[in-house]
Protein backbone atom coordinates (compact mmCIF):
# COMPACT_ATOMS: atom_id res chain seq x y z
CA UNK A 1 0.00 0.00 0.00
CA UNK A 2 1.73 3.32 -0.90
CA UNK A 3 1.82 5.55 1.63
CA UNK A 4 -0.85 8.61 1.82
CA UNK A 5 0.52 12.19 1.63
CA UNK A 6 -0.06 14.74 4.06
CA UNK A 7 -3.21 16.63 2.17
CA UNK A 8 -4.85 13.46 2.11
CA UNK A 9 -4.13 12.50 5.66
CA UNK A 10 -5.52 16.09 6.81
CA UNK A 11 -8.40 15.23 4.53
CA UNK A 12 -9.29 12.06 6.24
CA UNK A 13 -8.72 13.84 9.77
CA UNK A 14 -11.13 16.57 8.93
CA UNK A 15 -13.88 14.30 6.94
CA UNK A 16 -13.51 11.84 10.90
CA UNK A 17 -13.86 15.24 12.87
CA UNK A 18 -16.93 16.78 10.49
CA UNK A 19 -18.86 13.50 11.07
CA UNK A 20 -17.50 13.37 15.26
CA UNK A 21 -19.14 16.85 15.50
CA UNK A 22 -22.17 16.10 13.43
CA UNK A 23 -22.46 12.95 15.79
CA UNK A 24 -21.94 14.64 18.95
CA UNK A 25 -24.89 17.09 17.89
CA UNK A 26 -27.04 14.14 16.96
CA UNK A 27 -27.13 11.60 18.69
CA UNK A 28 -24.75 13.00 21.78
CA UNK A 29 -21.30 12.07 22.48
CA UNK A 30 -22.13 9.03 24.44
CA UNK A 31 -23.66 7.56 22.04
CA UNK A 32 -20.98 8.46 19.45
CA UNK A 33 -18.44 5.71 18.94
CA UNK A 34 -15.54 4.76 16.42
CA UNK A 35 -17.97 2.09 14.79
CA UNK A 36 -20.66 5.17 14.32
CA UNK A 37 -17.74 7.29 12.64
CA UNK A 38 -16.73 4.15 10.87
CA UNK A 39 -20.60 3.41 9.31
CA UNK A 40 -20.86 6.66 8.55
CA UNK A 41 -17.49 7.94 7.39
CA UNK A 42 -16.63 4.55 5.67
CA UNK A 43 -12.75 4.80 7.08
CA UNK A 44 -11.91 1.77 9.41
CA UNK A 45 -12.01 1.40 13.19
CA UNK A 46 -8.55 1.08 13.20
CA UNK A 47 -8.10 4.30 10.99
CA UNK A 48 -10.04 6.64 13.26
CA UNK A 49 -8.49 5.32 16.42
CA UNK A 50 -5.15 5.57 14.34
CA UNK A 51 -5.52 9.48 14.65
CA UNK A 52 -8.00 9.66 17.64
CA UNK A 53 -6.34 7.05 20.03
CA UNK A 54 -8.92 8.25 22.84
CA UNK A 55 -12.51 9.29 22.53
CA UNK A 56 -11.57 12.66 24.48
CA UNK A 57 -9.69 13.37 21.76
CA UNK A 58 -12.59 14.25 19.53
CA UNK A 59 -13.62 17.10 22.32
CA UNK A 60 -10.23 17.99 22.46
CA UNK A 61 -9.74 18.51 18.82
CA UNK A 62 -13.67 20.09 18.40
CA UNK A 63 -13.63 22.10 21.33
CA UNK A 64 -13.49 25.55 19.62
CA UNK A 65 -15.08 24.49 16.86
CA UNK A 66 -18.45 23.40 19.55
CA UNK A 67 -17.66 26.62 21.60
CA UNK A 68 -17.69 29.16 18.16
CA UNK A 69 -21.50 27.03 17.14
CA UNK A 70 -22.63 27.43 20.12
CA UNK A 71 -21.90 31.54 20.75
CA UNK A 72 -22.51 32.65 17.04
CA UNK A 73 -26.29 31.54 18.22
CA UNK A 74 -26.02 34.62 20.83
CA UNK A 75 -27.13 38.17 20.96
CA UNK A 76 -24.75 39.88 23.83
CA UNK A 77 -26.47 43.70 23.01
CA UNK A 78 -28.43 43.23 26.41
CA UNK A 79 -29.28 40.73 29.04
CA UNK A 80 -32.66 41.01 27.43
CA UNK A 81 -31.51 39.64 23.91
CA UNK A 82 -28.92 37.54 25.58
CA UNK A 83 -31.49 35.66 26.98
CA UNK A 84 -33.97 35.71 24.34
CA UNK A 85 -31.37 34.23 21.73
CA UNK A 86 -30.10 31.58 24.92
CA UNK A 87 -33.99 30.41 24.65
CA UNK A 88 -34.29 30.39 21.29
CA UNK A 89 -31.14 28.74 20.74
CA UNK A 90 -31.99 26.29 23.52
CA UNK A 91 -35.34 25.20 21.21
CA UNK A 92 -32.74 23.75 18.35
CA UNK A 93 -31.07 20.28 19.52
CA UNK A 94 -27.66 20.72 18.61
CA UNK A 95 -27.87 23.66 21.08
CA UNK A 96 -29.23 21.42 23.44
CA UNK A 97 -26.54 19.02 22.82
CA UNK A 98 -23.86 21.06 23.52
CA UNK A 99 -25.28 21.82 26.95
CA UNK A 100 -25.97 18.61 28.08
CA UNK A 101 -22.26 17.96 26.52
CA UNK A 102 -20.97 20.73 29.12
CA UNK A 103 -23.22 19.34 32.04
CA UNK A 104 -21.98 16.01 31.69
CA UNK A 105 -18.18 16.79 31.44
CA UNK A 106 -18.69 19.09 34.22
CA UNK A 107 -20.23 15.91 36.37
CA UNK A 108 -18.17 13.59 34.99
CA UNK A 109 -14.71 12.09 36.24
CA UNK A 110 -13.07 12.46 33.10
CA UNK A 111 -9.78 14.49 33.67
CA UNK A 112 -8.82 14.07 30.12
CA UNK A 113 -11.32 17.09 29.03
CA UNK A 114 -9.98 20.01 31.41
CA UNK A 115 -11.31 23.24 29.25
CA UNK A 116 -14.83 23.30 27.26
CA UNK A 117 -14.92 26.57 25.41
CA UNK A 118 -18.33 26.69 24.89
CA UNK A 119 -19.90 27.86 27.78
CA UNK A 120 -16.58 30.27 29.11
CA UNK A 121 -16.41 31.69 25.56
CA UNK A 122 -20.00 32.84 26.40
CA UNK A 123 -19.61 33.98 29.60
CA UNK A 124 -16.14 35.67 28.73
CA UNK A 125 -18.42 37.82 25.65
CA UNK A 126 -21.03 38.02 28.01
CA UNK A 127 -18.57 40.01 30.70
CA UNK A 128 -17.05 41.74 27.76
CA UNK A 129 -20.01 43.08 26.38
CA UNK A 130 -22.03 43.02 29.24
CA UNK A 131 -19.94 43.28 32.24
CA UNK A 132 -20.89 41.49 36.03
CA UNK A 133 -24.45 41.51 35.11
CA UNK A 134 -23.56 39.56 31.48
CA UNK A 135 -21.63 36.76 34.07
CA UNK A 136 -24.95 36.33 36.05
CA UNK A 137 -27.41 36.32 32.71
CA UNK A 138 -25.06 33.35 31.73
CA UNK A 139 -25.02 31.51 35.41
CA UNK A 140 -29.02 31.85 35.87
CA UNK A 141 -29.65 30.64 31.93
CA UNK A 142 -27.35 27.88 33.05
CA UNK A 143 -29.07 26.85 35.99
CA UNK A 144 -32.07 27.63 33.54
CA UNK A 145 -30.99 25.08 31.28
CA UNK A 146 -29.74 22.44 33.34
CA UNK A 147 -33.64 22.56 35.31
CA UNK A 148 -34.70 22.61 31.45
CA UNK A 149 -32.60 19.31 30.68
CA UNK A 150 -32.97 17.38 33.46
CA UNK A 151 -37.01 17.29 33.56
CA UNK A 152 -36.97 16.96 29.70
CA UNK A 153 -38.75 20.29 29.83
CA UNK A 154 -40.24 21.03 26.42
CA UNK A 155 -37.71 24.35 25.65
CA UNK A 156 -39.96 25.09 23.03
CA UNK A 157 -42.65 26.03 25.43
CA UNK A 158 -40.49 27.94 28.21
CA UNK A 159 -39.13 30.20 25.41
Amino acid sequence: MAKRSRVQTEQTINQIMDEALRQILTIGFDTMSYTTLSEATGISRTGISHHFPRKSDFLVRLDSRIGNLFVAALDFSSQEALETSWMQAMQEEHYRAVLRLFFSLCGGANNEITLFRAVSTARQQAIAELGLAGDRTINHLLGRTAVMLLSNFDVAKAA
